[in-house]
């Protein structure tokens, strides 16, 4: 790669090899395969660094008698050794880091030789911490994004990685603020996989201005992959009810709600899924419900989303229709679920091949039009006469 370009999905190309895929017709990413909604490439100005850096300090080995060339992916265990000890004593780092990348985005086997290594994640996790952003961050959150499935001691990696005294998190977030799609994502991800209980969630969530800046990128962004990678982190990290109630007050269900009205049928279903899920675990707190229950479109958007998109989609939906409508008695709500022609959808649901548990919140939820009978369903007649009440 001499010139690197990305897409508006945010992956990286050679220039002349994207040129030629796209001169032979083809609109979609490569990597993702994602419908390209322009062509046009912005240079990766830090990846041109990298590369430069590179060329030069094989340029500077090339005559040394103990050089030998070497193809990244291919690595003997004593050079990835010695790469991990130049990391180590501050020798060559950017150089050393970015080798390690391209030979852990190789195998599985390559990334469970470098977990292997006695001391390496710590090490990793140290340069996390002391580095104040730039490459060196960049390469490191690339590497251990890379590496967080094999590492074999993932609770002593959490600990070390949360500990008050280290700026990990604090690299994570500038990251998600300042970085590319493609580290963006890697940020979320590694912080999913950082939430393993309680207490590592609350860490997590309780980090001035990240659930903040997770919650911007769900509607500031229009990478799905990112999208997506930030809704599964917040489902994670929001599992205490605290945390519920913090999401709540920080305006959670505007945003995903604005998501979910603007979905269609081209939308992914794992996004539409998650985006139900955000809502579903809202609708587990008080705070949640009430919010649900004031807005009209959140509740519309829920309501066109049963029998739409998937099972899975269909049963967020209905858990936090029930949750709102049927548990917590809001009036307002019902209402809402009347005007958004919930009626004719719970009877539909009633008809379906749908779970036991859904089929029995279904049958609950229409109690509440049995109880309000004459305000909603004397309505109904009006506007669906085949619908016969029930």
């Amino acid at each position: 790669m001499k010139s690197p370009v990305s897409l508006c999905t945010g992956v990286t190309y050679d220039r002349s090899s994207i040129q030629k895929w796209l001169d032979n017709g083809n609109n979609t990413c490569p990597a993702t395969m994602q419908i390209l909604q322009t062509k046009e490439f912005v240079p990766n100005h830090n990846l041109h660094r990298l590369i430069q850096i590179w060329s030069d300090s094989l340029r500077q080995r090339v005559h040394s008698p103990d050089s030998s060339p070497v193809s990244d992916s291919v690595l003997s265990s004593d050079q990835v050794l010695d790469l991990v000890k130049r990391i180590e004593i501050d020798q060559s780092r950017t150089d050393s880091l970015l080798r390690l990348v391209s030979f852990a985005a190789k195998s599985v086997e390559n990334r469970r030789l470098l977990c292997g290594i006695g001391g390496f994640v710590p090490v990793l996790v140290d340069l996390l911490s002391n580095v104040n952003g730039g490459v060196l961050v960049e390469q490191t959150v690339r590497l251990l994004h890379l590496i967080r499935n094999e590492i074999e001691d993932k609770e002593r990696f959490v600990k070390s990685m949360l500990k008050s005294d280290r700026n990990c998190l604090s690299s994570l977030l500038l990251i998600l603020r300042k970085g590319t799609v493609e580290l963006k994502i890697c940020s979320a991800s590694l912080l999913e996989h950082l939430a393993i209980d309680a207490e590592s969630k609350i860490v997590i969530a309780e980090t001035d201005g990240l659930m903040q800046e997770l919650l911007k990128l769900t509607n500031s962004e229009n990478d799905s992959n990112l999208i997506e990678s930030v809704l599964s982190c917040l489902i994670s990290i929001s599992m205490p009810k605290r945390i519920k109630i913090k999401l709540v007050h920080l305006g959670a269900i505007k945003s995903v709600t604005k998501l979910l009205s603007e979905a269609n049928s081209s939308s992914s279903v794992s996004i539409t899924e998650k985006v139900l899920k955000v809502l579903e675990t809202a609708s587990t707190v008080r705070e949640g419900r009430m919010e649900i229950g004031e807005d009209s479109t959140c509740l519309a958007a829920i309501v066109q989303k049963v029998l739409k998109v998937s099972n899975t989609a269909t049963e967020h939906a209905v858990t936090t229709l029930w949750s709102v409508c049927y548990l917590f008695r809001d009036e307002k709500a019902a209402e809402a679920l009347t005007k958004a022609n919930g009626l004719t959808k719970i009877l539909l649901l009633m008809q379906s091949n749908c779970s036991p548990p859904v089929r029995q919140m279904a049958r609950d939820l229409l109690k509440i039009f049995r109880i309000n009978s004459k305000s909603c369903l004397a309505s109904y007649d009006t506007k669906t006469t085949h619908i016969m009440p029930c």
